[in-house]
């Protein structure tokens, strides 16, 4: 959790509210994997209350691309890396170098 308390379930709990759209209405849009169906409400409702993170990248980007909200936001806020960029993560010291310069930005 950052500092004014935003976590990746209010983040979601306020753009839906934004948009004017129910937990049955957003869950309904959310798919779970290419052909897997949608989420449940109970699925989301348990999101937006931090009691369960997104269980995979792809409904991070689900989440960004219907609540407008940036890709790179919501994964901050979940604790996850892009697939992309763990697939890029193997030098170690690249890694920490980032993530140094990372957080010294947020901190400006």
């Amino acid at each position: 959790m950052s500092s004014d308390g935003m976590t990746f379930g209010r983040a979601i709990a306020q753009a839906r509210k934004a948009a004017g759209m129910s937990q049955k209405e957003l869950a309904a849009r959310v798919m779970k994997e290419e052909g897997g169906g949608s989420i449940s409400p109970q699925y989301l409702n348990d999101i937006e209350h931090d009691r369960r993170s997104p269980s995979s990248s792809h409904l991070i980007r689900q989440f960004s691309g219907i609540l407008n909200i940036p890709e790179d936001y919501l994964f901050a806020l979940a604790g996850r890396l892009p697939d992309d960029l763990r697939r890029e993560a193997s030098d170690p010291e690249k890694v920490v170098r980032a993530f140094a310069n990372f957080r010294k930005t947020l901190k400006e």
